[in-house]
């Protein structure tokens, strides 16, 4: 699987454009449809995941699900455990605490994980939008199990689980 991204929006946030053989799976349509649709070119959209529902991670959702009539995938629709979309096999986490609807999407083989705006580069996510903190405390708790991963957030750079759990304050 290639992992690919792009900073979309005022906030700069990721957009993760998935990809496998000719299908695309993309993770937080941010903003910026003409760049998100420039970056696919002409593979097939499979499924767009959302981490949570926050303006700034939704941006272009409607305009992605409209121009390439595929399906959305958040809390609502995906079990906590293991998913699959197409070619594309994950664990969710539901991982609250920065919103009621965050979710996070582990690719196993990858050793990779999509945190939204859940687990930042030596950081976790406000809790005053939406959510509360013994929600994210929970969340941080049910990660810290997992090792030898890349993270990538909803914002800013990746880091890894390792370096959060050494670094972190919030760990």
């Amino acid at each position: 699987m290639n992992i690919d991204y792009l900073k979309l929006g005022e906030l700069e946030t990721n957009c993760y454009i998935l990809t496998k053989g000719n299908k695309v799976l993309i993770i937080d349509p941010a903003d910026n449809f003409i760049r998100i649709k420039n970056r696919v070119n002409n593979f097939e959209v499979v499924g767009v995941i959302v981490t949570h529902k926050h303006p700034d991670h939704i941006g272009a959702l409607e305009e992605v699900l409209s121009y390439y009539k595929t399906k959305l995938y958040d809390i609502n629709n995906l079990k906590e455990g293991k998913n699959k979309i197409d070619d594309f096999t994950f664990e969710v986490l539901y991982t609250k605490g920065h919103t009621d609807d965050s979710i996070t999407i582990y690719f196993e083989k990858e050793k990779a994980m999509f945190t939204g705006d859940f687990l930042f580069y030596l950081s976790i996510g406000r809790t005053d939008l939406g959510g509360n903190y013994l929600d994210m405390k929970n969340s941080i708790e049910k990660i810290k199990t997992y090792k030898d991963i890349n993270i990538y957030p909803g914002h800013g750079p990746f880091t890894t689980i390792d370096f959060e759990k050494e670094n972190n304050p919030f760990f």
